[in-house]
């Protein structure tokens, strides 16, 4: 494995939260649970521009757009490209990731005709267990907007959450699922349970998650960005040289969609400790 000299940023903005009537049991998002989170419908597209400046000037490289709800429709659609236009006219260098839900090759080809670099739509966890999470609507699904991702010209981001419940076998055949879709960028998530959530299940273990980032560095290769997401903060604290050395090679910066990280400052100094460098390019 090439060794990690250089971490890769990336920024999450919210912008259309907790809306979704998906039935999802990991996700706060769902208005079936009722999480206390915030609830808003589209967020103003200059607070959005003001926010990505923001995550620029904090050494982000990746700046994701994320919207509640299963998947696309025109007025969703619409909105994000217009986001995108609007923070490429203010913003330089910050390849912009949609992450809204399921999408047919004409939303997605009209995302990338009006300024969006990547789209992100994780597979969560195996086919085999997606049933025991979701069940108003389907892995196939999900998998195949990954395809489409591919196919009009788009890079792929894509990942899933570990510590769900789910078996070894079923976080093996996650692996390899997003391994055949070769992503450029794969988020790893680690659960982070919140009391409304049907899922009581417990987080997963820090030795556990090391070993999924070794194996999918090894699934993947070195020419794949390796995110540690979600859970980040709650699995590794203060020790997370660790989940570096085992292959990571980006993270999140700020917070998530509902639950909040450390602070980018932290993290500054976090990667420049142990002897890194933050990336100031999406090229290797």
């Amino acid at each position: 494995m090439k060794k990690t000299t250089e971490i890769f940023l990336c920024a999450i903005n919210n912008i259309l939260s907790g809306t979704c009537n998906e039935d999802c049991k990991f996700c706060t998002q769902s208005v079936r649970y009722k999480a206390d989170i915030d609830r808003y419908t589209f967020k103003s597209i200059e607070t959005i521009v003001s926010e990505a400046k923001q995550a620029k000037s904090l050494g982000a490289l990746g700046y994701c757009l994320v919207t509640a709800g299963k998947g696309l429709d025109d007025k969703k659609t619409e909105f994000v490209s217009e986001v995108a236009i609007a923070i490429k006219k203010e913003v330089d260098g910050l390849n912009l990731i949609a992450c809204n839900g399921t999408a047919s090759k004409e939303q997605l080809k009209y995302l990338k005709e009006h300024g969006i670099d990547s789209y992100n739509h994780n597979l969560e966890t195996s086919e085999n267990y997606y049933n025991e999470i979701c069940t108003t609507h389907s892995w196939k699904e999900r998998y195949k907007t990954c395809e489409d991702v591919k196919s009009v010209g788009l890079t792929l981001c894509s990942g899933g959450i570990f510590g769900m419940g789910e078996t070894i076998s079923d976080r093996d055949e996650l692996l390899k699922s997003i391994a055949s879709l070769e992503p450029e960028s794969t988020p790893l998530n680690f659960y982070h349970p919140n009391p409304a959530l049907p899922l009581k299940t417990t987080t997963i273990s820090k030795s556990e998650a090391l070993i999924i980032i070794t194996q999918a560095r090894e699934l993947l290769g070195n020419s794949s960005l390796l995110m540690v997401a979600g859970g980040r903060e709650l699995l590794f604290a203060n020790n997370q040289k660790e989940m570096f050395e085992a292959g990571a090679n980006a993270i999140v910066i700020g917070n998530y969609l509902t639950t909040t990280g450390d602070s980018p400052t932290k993290d500054h100094k976090m990667i420049k400790e142990y002897g890194y460098q933050i990336a100031s390019s999406c090229v290797e």
